[in-house]
């Protein structure tokens, strides 16, 4: 039943909005019905409609509030406090509410309510309540599990919030926080011929883990101390580095154009040149093909990194979800040279006869050319399973 109470309080003053009052009277929402009706009789202090509204939700919610008060009392239940305080705190904002639009005088009798002082009331619920979660949660961190430490966090909290006067409640919250985190640790394994140099682990690493932390759950690179415990793995292994030769070879091209190649005169009949009607010689373009040999240089190179990512459970040790992963780069560059009219080839190729054939990236380099690939891979796996971690 914890906050059962202000949640209905909450969602009364909700549906104040909705409605007249005595609508609201009518389905049950007695809160609701005076909330509404207060507002109203706040701008037209003599709306019969609302004054009957309010009397007869108020004496409803009353005797409402008073009944189960005296009913959780009388079972004594020791977490009944938190319920019977915010019963009382509803009960003491209604009569402030009401209190502005009393006493009415309607059909030559006054309305209002006696007033009742609920401080004294609160302060012993608050209290009793306060102690209730402080010892409850006590009781919580001897079961030694995740969420027990996390209730009891929530627990502590809110003993805090009513009291805030236990001497080591705030060490008590720091312990059942650090005790109900879960923490994941992320490991970089090789198993590859190949040795990675540290600024490539470190780079596949650095996965924005911030990001997929909770409340609750938070990722490592690198172990915070000694005494961390870590509750899941996920290692990501490298099983199989394949880098191809450098290969070279020559695509040749021979590329015809039809170029513009001047002019001559357009003739008549009797072969005389033409004229147009101001007297001018009449010329028409003349055209010719021309071509051009463009041998190409392709030098080209590749690298595949197979591996597969491992989530696993430490308490209890076991295998929660397994996924190959994989990635790769190329390296391509193209140069030629050209025999034959240059004319012929166009931007683009004129452009590759400008470029030399270059030395290939190093294994290594094309390895490190992985890496972005790779690490999206890495948060890709980490993204789509992180259910598997609370």
């Amino acid at each position: 039943m914890k906050r059962t109470i202000g949640i209905l309080f909450v969602a009364a003053l909700l549906l104040s909005g909705c409605g007249s009052s005595k609508k609201q009277l009518e389905i049950g929402n007695y809160d609701a019905a005076i909330n509404k009706a207060v507002a109203e009789l706040r701008k037209k202090p003599d709306s019969s409609k609302d004054i009957e509204t309010l009397e007869r939700a108020m004496n409803i919610a009353l005797e409402q509030d008073n009944e189960r008060i005296r009913y959780l009392k009388l079972e004594g239940l020791t977490n009944a406090w938190d319920e019977i305080y915010l019963i009382y705190r509803k009960m003491n904002d209604r009569q402030a509410a009401v209190r502005t639009v009393t006493p009415i005088r309607y059909e030559g009798r006054t309305i209002e309510w006696p007033y009742v002082d609920y401080m004294q009331e609160m302060v012993t619920a608050k209290k009793n309540a306060a102690d209730f979660y402080y010892a409850h949660g006590q009781e919580l961190m001897k079961n030694n599990t995740k969420e027990a430490y996390r209730q009891a966090y929530a627990e502590f909290a809110r003993a805090r919030e009513y009291a805030g006067d236990y001497p080591d409640i705030d060490q008590m919250m720091q312990d059942s926080r650090y005790l109900g985190i879960s923490r994941a640790y992320v490991t970089i394994k090789n198993y590859s011929v190949i040795k990675f140099p540290d600024d490539f682990v470190q780079d596949l690493l650095a996965l924005d883990l911030p990001r997929l932390n909770s409340e609750w759950v938070e990722y490592y690179t690198a172990m915070p101390n000694e005494d961390t415990q870590i509750d899941y793995l996920i290692n990501v292994n490298l099983r199989n580095v394949a880098v191809s030769p450098d290969r070279q070879f020559q695509r040749d091209t021979l590329v015809k154009a039809t170029v513009e190649d001047g002019f001559r005169y357009v003739l008549d009949a009797r072969g005389n040149v033409r004229k147009d009607s101001l007297g001018n010689d009449i010329k028409e373009k003349k055209f010719k093909e021309i071509q051009c040999a463009l041998i190409q240089t392709v030098q080209v190179k590749e690298c595949v990194i197979q591996g597969d990512v491992e989530m696993m459970s430490l308490y209890p040790e076991r295998t929660i979800k397994k996924e190959p992963i994989g990635a790769r780069s190329d390296f391509e560059h193209i140069s030629a040279r050209a025999i034959g009219d240059t004319e012929a080839l166009t931007a683009e190729q004129k452009r590759m006869i400008q470029s030399k054939p270059v030395e290939f990236p190093m294994d290594i380099d094309m390895v490190i050319m992985c890496s972005e690939n790779l690490k999206n891979a890495i948060r890709g796996f980490m993204e789509a399973n992180r259910r598997f971690i609370n």
